[in-house]
């Protein structure tokens, strides 16, 4: 048994308590990792704390993703200062003539985008969250949608920086199919049940046929009742942050109690005193950025770099910012994504104690004693969940826990693909839920709420979808063994 036990869970536990009855991330993740340095180091745990903000300053993940959200911020601040956005959202309204469409058009493009996950929130949250304002979809309900497509259709699309990842842990453990760890990634994609399921709570979600739960619910109420898309909670500073002024003008009153009818005459009347908006400088961006993301092997760097080039070239010849006006909305950017960047460097502080914990030993060797080859699949699944929840690890967990799930799969008998497909599901489940994982983090720093509003938000959707899948890894198990 490794050397802490048990108490290996005490910052995971710490994290989480905080978070619920505080409702602040960044002083729960702050908690757990003093709790962590305390365990590590005894007395000495504050040089224990430092020491592991320098390894996750020096994490090539965490800098990798540092410099992509800085790049994004900087990005999303061209498009808000420039008005880019702002065209391609009132472009996009007269296509959206109701809150079905703006759901809908919110999922596919999630969809269109799967070429990253990280892309995938900042992208549409950006783009689409003053579309749906319009329709008084919660702001909550708009990023459940957003998270329940963005890691899934990624670990589905074999082209994807997920499926480039996983398929070389297969490669590295020999399991390959026609000498290649991509052909043995092809034949697990349908195995991964999670993926497929999210997709399908996420469909379902957007064309208003799976029911409002929980957090999203109450806020669909008092968005419809009061036109506020926030959570509770939510300061006046941040709502003006957030561009409060269209919500005033949903709140006013609507005699016949058509919210479409009052938005079509709104916009018919810009019409006639604005210019006609323009979608094409966004969407040459996000072509840009998305074209030159697949064409350097999923480079996200390389392609939001050349996103921002084009971006810079667009909104200085159409004269929408001067230069000073340019590096203003870049350091504004950059500033807009501290508080991402703090979260991120604790989260992987979090990440490297645990394994210091020997956290994911701990977890395998309490599951290995009831593991048989039907069972493996499902009880790997849920061990993975769990585990990428509790830690904000998936790639992590994933080269962590795949050495270990596949030379046992192969001893035990069982379909080793089926058991990293297990892996890959549960490592997707963690990414769409985790409160302080890079996503849920991204995802609600785009759509203006707290990460805890938003994971709260998901929860009841992720819970169906992992359910769902957990009974598929059941029966596929008994079925092969």
């Amino acid at each position: 048994m490794p050397e802490f036990g048990a108490l290996a869970l005490l910052p995971i536990a710490v994290i989480l308590i905080v978070a619920v009855a505080t409702r602040r991330t960044l002083f729960a993740l702050l908690c757990g990792t003093v709790a962590g340095a305390l365990i590590l180091g005894g007395w000495g745990g504050f040089d224990v704390w430092v020491e592991y903000t320098g390894k996750a300053l020096s994490n090539e993940t965490a800098q990798w993703l540092l410099l992509i959200v800085a790049l994004f911020g900087i990005l999303m601040m061209l498009f808000e200062k420039s008005g880019i956005v702002t065209d391609f959202a009132n472009w996009a309204e007269r296509f959206v003539t109701s809150r079905r469409k703006s759901t809908v058009l919110t999922f596919l493009l999630s969809v269109v985008l799967f070429v990253d996950d990280y892309l995938n929130v900042l992208t549409t949250g950006t783009s689409m969250k003053q579309v749906t304002d319009r329709y008084r979809v919660p702001r909550t309900q708009l990023g459940a949608i957003m998270k329940m497509t963005a890691a899934p259709i990624a670990v589905l699309i074999p082209v994807s920086t997920w499926a480039l990842f996983f398929s070389g842990l297969f490669e590295a453990q020999g399991v390959t199919v026609g000498g290649t760890g991509f052909g043995a990634y092809l034949q697990a994609i349908p195995f991964i049940f999670f993926g497929w399921a999210a997709l399908a709570v996420a469909l379902l979600m957007s064309i208003g046929w799976l029911p409002k739960l929980g957090v999203i619910k109450r806020d669909a109420i008092r968005a419809e009742r009061d036109g506020d898309v926030f959570p509770l909670g939510t300061t006046d500073d941040e709502r003006r942050a957030e561009g409060a002024a269209l919500l005033a003008e949903l709140k006013a009153d609507d005699p016949d109690g058509s919210t479409a009818q009052r938005v079509a005459t709104a916009l018919a009347t810009k019409a006639d005193t604005d210019r006609t908006p323009q979608p094409w400088s966004f969407l040459i961006a996000m072509v840009v950025l998305v074209g030159v993301t697949i064409l350097t092997n999923a480079n996200v760097v390389a392609g939001t770099a050349a996103a921002i080039a084009v971006t810079l070239v667009l909104v200085l010849a159409q004269r929408r910012l001067s230069i000073r006006g340019v590096l203003d909305a870049a350091l504004e950017g950059i500033e807009s994504m501290l508080f991402v960047m703090v979260l991120t460097v604790l989260a992987f502080m979090v990440q490297e104690m645990n394994i210091a914990l020997q956290l994911a030993e701990f977890v395998i060797q309490v599951t290995q004693p009831v593991l048989t080859p039907a069972l493996l699949p499902a009880i790997v699944f849920a061990v993975c969940g769990v585990y990428a929840y509790a830690t904000g690890s998936f790639w992590d967990l994933a080269a962590v826990i795949t050495p270990v799930v596949l030379p046992l799969a192969i001893a035990l008998g069982a379909d080793p693909i089926l058991a990293g497909a297990a892996v890959f599901s549960g490592a997707a489940l963690g990414s769409t839920t985790c409160l302080y994982g890079d996503g849920i983090i991204l995802a609600s720093r785009s759509i203006g709420i707290k990460p805890l509003n938003l994971m709260l938000a998901i929860l009841p959707y992720a819970g169906i979808a992992a359910g769902l899948s957990f009974v598929l890894y059941l029966v596929t198990g008994f079925v092969t063994a």
